[in-house]
């Protein structure tokens, strides 16, 4: 197993790609810290991951916001109960805010472009400054973060697209900072099944399946795998990439 007798926290672990990638890390033999805002989301994910942890695994789950430092200190508190230490950091908790709909730089509110960048940067702040230092002191940490195929620009998505850059500059940022012991990489979604599309809009998906070579949607299983690799010490000689997992989109305009 890859990920055998290893413990990995992934958060917005209640939604479909952090689900995804919870399951694939249990079935890999991971002990999981699972972390989602909502509760029932939390409790049937975990009701899904029970039957798939290895013999001597698991599972710890806390609802609460990794934007919020307060929770997540609960939630670490709460985690240390179980578990020693953290060895593997999924931040999946992103995504676009209040309108997902294409909308002109000149016509987005101060509201949404403030919230956009703390859904998508806090949390991996939050986290890193918490964790990483036990990390060095072990000599050993995976980071994974999720940006988007967006993060080289979008128009309509500007503030999404500037958040996702800032996660993967951070990223780069990151690598560095904590090297040589700590991989930190990235994944860089294209368009993914998941709830953001009713947001998104069917046609919106439906463009960005046409456009990528593969011509279909990516499902919240294919960003598993990608974290699995990134997780696992298969990617032990990479830090500081960004892996698009977009049907062969390459981030650019």
């Amino acid at each position: 197993m890859r990920l055998k007798d290893k413990v990995a926290l992934v958060t917005g672990a209640g939604g479909p790609m952090g689900m995804s990638v919870a399951k694939r890390f249990a079935e890999q033999g991971a002990s999981l810290i699972m972390t989602d805002i909502s509760g029932s989301r939390l409790a049937q994910g975990v009701e899904e991951i029970e039957p798939l942890l290895a013999k001597g695994a698991k599972v710890f789950a806390q609802r609460g916001s990794v934007l919020v430092e307060s929770e997540v200190d609960e939630l670490l508190a709460g985690s240390r109960e179980h578990f020693d230490r953290v060895d593997i950091i999924v931040n999946v908790v992103g995504g676009l805010w209040l309108d997902a709909k294409y909308t002109p730089v000149i016509d987005v509110q101060e509201e949404r472009w403030d919230m956009c960048f703390t859904v998508n940067m806090k949390g991996i702040f939050h986290l890193t400054r918490k964790l990483a230092p036990a990390m060095l002191e072990k000599k050993y940490g995976k980071i994974v973060n999720v940006s988007s195929i967006e993060y080289a620009g979008a128009a309509g998505h500007a503030d999404y697209g500037a958040a996702k850059a800032g996660v993967t500059s951070l990223t780069r940022s990151l690598a560095e900072e904590l090297a040589p012991h700590v991989n930190v990489n990235c994944i860089a979604p294209g368009i993914i099944r998941t709830l953001a599309l009713k947001d998104v809009g069917q046609a919106v998906a439906d463009e960005f399946a046409e456009k990528n070579l593969l011509k279909r949607m990516g499902e919240p299983e294919d960003i598993a795998n990608a974290a699995l690799f990134l997780a696992s010490e298969e990617s032990s000689y990479i830090t500081g990439v960004t892996i698009p997992v977009s049907g062969g989109l390459w981030p650019g305009l």
